[in-house]
């Protein structure tokens, strides 16, 4: 500390031996920009390049790979206590080229224990989850073992590798393999662990929780696996609530213990109905998908052991899940169950269930006919919906996701049943980008709220709002690892894509943007997509060159800034000087209004008559590339009068001040609120 204090002093004398007197210069101009047009890449992403598991074109490479884990669990779930106890045993599929001599974990039910980093509040401190034995290949772990010796520690032998777990009691854990995973070669994991689901008396729970000893909705609730991927290798990020997940794909069999009278939804497919179920429930359970009609399973007055379920002091529930990177459910003795169906393009017919309390019922009515339209919709949007069915079940969270299940979605079915697509059948690490998971969500919720009400989807005046934005501190980049987003973690995650989305509409089309997307969604069906391999699928499915348009909105905070500086008319030509103030480019778009009167138009190669009396003129991004912060734009249209001139009048590019953009000037109006750091209104503003 002394040292810091000394060079700090040293530091601040310096200016006292410089001469105090002010300088004369020349005013400066303003300095022309350098437009960056690349995607930059980080060693990661080169890595895989080189090793050519993804490639330039955006699509999984020749060599693309990733870790599959197969769960068979049991559990047990006692009601008093609210506790769950459980075992399970993972095969760990390593088809990586790399013998893998640790696995890593995850213990997020830690999240709950005392003294264990977050950044949210939880209802309730536990105990966190007790992991009480572990065995790889049959080998016992050792669960507590010694401290390794100090590095240089006199008379210290070498450590022997032995297989031992470590970091148990926070959310990311380490075993220590004696012998490692061959590459391509499988190990098998087993678990015991036990752990107390959160009571959320307040009505709220973090992504799960139990109100009083009726209801739980489970969720992190087991040792998982952590991702290996060609990448980063392990991920060892921790979990810290805000932010979400990244998973492995793999199937699940999974038993669920419950005291009999308590229903089960969750991810997967029931495998034994006729031994939790009555006659009478499995026959409603047939006609679910007769109609688009919500059907009641099991009514408020069915509950009970015996009469909503079959005989029995406790049932086993038995799901299975093909295909998913997750698994959630819940249970309550107070549960109604009703029952819909969803039709997804290409002729399946799922069943969409719904699990709530009876005083909710106002609430979830509208559940089902929400979810349906959400699944047919996104289906035929981006690609059909891969699952068997969906179910949306009650409890202490506002609203989560996860596949084939949705928790407490009465307010929010529409977006989380979104979340099957993306993180669900697009395995994006959402804790690092999360934009590419509730972002693209919030922007295609959009487009279904539009179409639920039966109008055109108005993605107008988003991309143009975001310059407001631009520039704030509080802001991290969306390539910023969204664990660590900072004060506007919920502007980067969920309300900068569908702003992105906007501008990159307002180049090429919406339309064209939706079937890039597809595309790109197609080609990543339950695979681990990168950053880079989005902005290269686009870039190459819209047959642009857009790498100045990613790396200006995914590596900066920067914008557009544009205005009209002047208009000047001579000899049947009007110039329309732009001005771009911001370091982000875009094209130059004009919309022209014309006397109603006068002499014939001239036609204009890149111009667009959109009445007879308005044109939409088009310069290309590329006329800012040589570094010029003002463009001449000339409109030879002939002897018609010009009444007046809008730039951007779709309002697609980041503008900080929109009143500089129409000629003639308008008298000056309240600057508008700033954009809210969280996600964007449905539908865009008027615009023109």
């Amino acid at each position: 500390m002394r040292a810091i204090k000394l060079f700090v002093l040293s530091a601040l004398a310096l200016p006292l031996a410089l001469p105090l007197v002010a300088t004369s210069q020349a005013p400066s101009r303003a300095p022309t920009r350098a437009i960056r047009r690349d995607l930059p890449l980080t060693n990661m992403i080169r890595r895989a390049f080189a090793a050519g598991t993804r490639d330039s074109t955006g699509r999984p490479g020749a060599k693309y790979w990733q870790t599959q884990t197969d769960y068979t669990i049991s559990a047990r779930f006692d009601a008093p206590t609210s506790r769950i106890t459980g075992r399970e045993t993972v095969i760990i599929r390593n088809n990586s080229d790399s013998a893998l001599r640790t696995i890593q974990l995850r213990l997020d039910q830690n999240i709950y224990a005392a003294n264990v980093p977050r950044a949210e509040q939880v209802p309730e401190i536990t105990d966190g989850m007790v992991v009480t034995r572990m065995a790889v290949n049959g080998e016992t772990v050792d669960l507590n073992p010694p401290p390794p010796p100090r590095r240089g520690q006199a008379g210290a032998a070498p450590a022997a590798v032995r297989l031992a777990a470590t970091g148990l009691t926070t959310t990311t854990a380490r075993i220590t393999l004696a012998t490692p995973i061959a590459a391509h070669g499988t190990a098998t994991l087993e678990a015991d662990w036990n752990f107390k689901v959160p009571r959320s008396e307040n009505g709220r729970g973090l992504r799960m929780g139990a109100w009083g000893d009726s209801l739980v909705a489970v969720a992190q609730w087991y040792p998982r696996v952590a991702v290996y991927d060609d990448l980063r290798g392990w991920d060892t990020d921790p979990y810290l609530g805000p932010s979400e997940f990244y998973n492995n794909f793999g199937r699940f069999d999974v038993t669920i213990d419950v005291p009999a009278g308590w229903l089960v939804g969750a991810s997967g497919v029931l495998q034994n109905p006729a031994d939790v179920l009555t006659p009478a429930v499995r026959e409603r359970l047939a006609h679910a998908l007769d109609s688009d009609s919500t059907r009641t399973i099991v009514s408020a007055t069915e509950r009970g052991p015996g009469i909503s379920t079959a005989a029995g002091t406790r049932l086993s529930w038995h799901f299975v899940a093909e295909s998913v990177a997750d698994f959630a459910w819940g249970t309550s003795d107070r549960f109604v169950w009703d029952a819909t169906r969803a039709t997804i393009p290409g002729g399946a017919v799922i069943p969409v269930n719904i699990f709530y309390e009876p005083g909710h019922k106002a609430q979830y009515a509208q559940v089902g006919p929400l979810s349906r339209h959400a699944l047919e919709f996104y289906s035929a949007l981006w690609m059909p919906y891969a699952f068997p069915q969906l179910t949306v079940i009650d409890g202490p969270d506002g609203g989560m996701e996860y596949p084939m299940l949705i928790m407490s979605a009465a307010g929010a079915a529409d977006h989380e049943t979104g979340h099957q697509w993306w993180p669900m059948m697009v395995g994006v690490n959402e804790t690092w980008y999360g934009w590419m998971d509730e972002g693209f969500n919030q922007y295609m919720n959009t487009l279904s709220g539009a179409d639920r009400n039966h109008v055109p989807a108005n993605l107008d005046g988003l991309g143009q709002s975001y310059g407001r934005t631009s520039g704030d501190e509080g802001e991290a980049p969306l390539m910023w690892n969204a664990n660590y987003g900072g004060p506007n973690y919920r502007f980067q995650a969920y309300g900068k894509s569908p702003l992105m989305l906007s501008m990159l509409g307002g180049i090429v089309g919406d339309t064209a943007v939706w079937r890039a997307h597809s595309a790109y969604a197609k080609a990543w069906l339950f695979k681990h997509p990168s950053p880079w391999d989005y902005a290269n699928f686009m870039s190459n499915a819209l047959q642009r060159d857009l790498g100045w348009f990613w790396y200006y909105w995914l590596f900066t905070t920067e914008s557009v800034d544009g205005a009209i500086a002047g208009v000047g008319s001579a000899k049947g030509k009007t110039t329309v000087t732009v001005r771009q103030d911001g370091q982000m480019p875009s094209p130059v778009v004009l919309k022209v209004r014309f006397a109603p009167t006068g002499a014939k138009l001239k036609a204009m190669k890149n111009a667009v008559m959109t009445d007879s009396v308005t044109a939409i003129v088009t310069w290309p991004v590329d006329v800012w590339f040589d570094g010029r912060r003002t463009f001449d734009a000339t409109l030879e249209f002939g002897a018609r009068v010009i009444e007046k001139i809008t730039l951007d009048p779709a309002c697609r590019f980041p503008d900080r001040d929109v009143t500089d953009n129409v000629w003639p000037r308008v008298a000056p109006v309240a600057a508008p609120a700033a954009a809210p750091a969280g996600p964007p209104m449905r539908g865009g503003a008027r615009c023109g």
